[in-house]
């Protein structure tokens, strides 16, 4: 899959969860190109602004979209990695604000 197809994909999947893609078109694609990048390292689409482990197991919350995703949206208007929008933030009516991480420490 190329990353305009899964950006169609992606596009179609944010608008049935009432949410959107970034408008940065050239920055949406970067993060989508992580993505296969990892899909194609480690067999899932692990978020490519966290280190994944490989074990799928281990990262089954970062796999995108991550579980908190949700969270982050609602709180700051965007997911950690800025795939994810709320309508509001697209539309600079919520301040971009850093999204700071809430997966745990895991040792």
């Amino acid at each position: 899959m190329t990353p305009e197809e899964l950006y169609e994909v992606l596009n179609k999947y944010a608008k049935q969860q009432g949410i959107e893609l970034n408008k940065d078109r050239e920055f949406t694609l970067e993060i989508i190109r992580g993505l296969l990048k990892n899909e194609e390292r480690y067999g899932y689409r692990s978020c490519p602004c966290r280190l994944a482990t490989g074990i799928k197991e281990r990262d089954e919350d970062i796999i995108c979209p991550c579980k908190y995703r949700d969270d982050d949206i609602r709180e700051y208007g965007s997911c950690y990695c800025y795939l994810y929008v709320s309508k509001e933030w697209n539309e600079g009516k919520v301040p971009y604000k850093v999204v700071p991480e809430r997966r745990p420490v895991r040792r």
